[in-house]
């Protein structure tokens, strides 16, 4: 199995900064990506942004410029630094991982959720 475990959420005023982090365990050889998603109250879970295991990184348009993921391989973490934060970024933040194994078989893995909130 493996478990995904996330931090860093709170409540945060506009324009702030915000740092959330995933760390995964369990048994695995390699993580292939990783990816950090969101879900607001009353919406559909989107995808904000994900990290390749070669470090190549992809955003929503929303987060563009604002927003950086990156990794670390050695600790097997996951970070979104979110800065200038608006009141539309709050919602519930999900860590997604993406582990191939029997190529081309890929087995993913959400974490609980840590949530955000964006407010004078």
């Amino acid at each position: 199995q493996v478990q995904l475990v996330e931090s860093g959420g709170g409540l945060v005023q506009p324009g702030g900064s915000l740092r959330l982090s995933c760390t995964a365990s369990g048994s695995f050889s390699s993580i292939d990506a990783m990816a950090w998603y969101r879900q607001a109250p009353g919406k559909q879970r989107e995808l904000v942004a994900t990290v390749t295991s070669g470090g190549g990184t992809d955003y929503a348009d929303p987060v563009k410029g604002r927003f950086t993921i990156s990794r670390d391989n050695g600790k097997n973490t996951v970070y979104l630094q979110m800065n200038s934060l608006k009141p539309e970024d709050t919602a519930v933040y999900y860590c997604h991982v993406a582990i191939i194994r029997r190529s081309p078989r890929v087995y993913e893995y959400w974490g609980q959720g840590t949530p955000v909130t964006v407010s004078s």
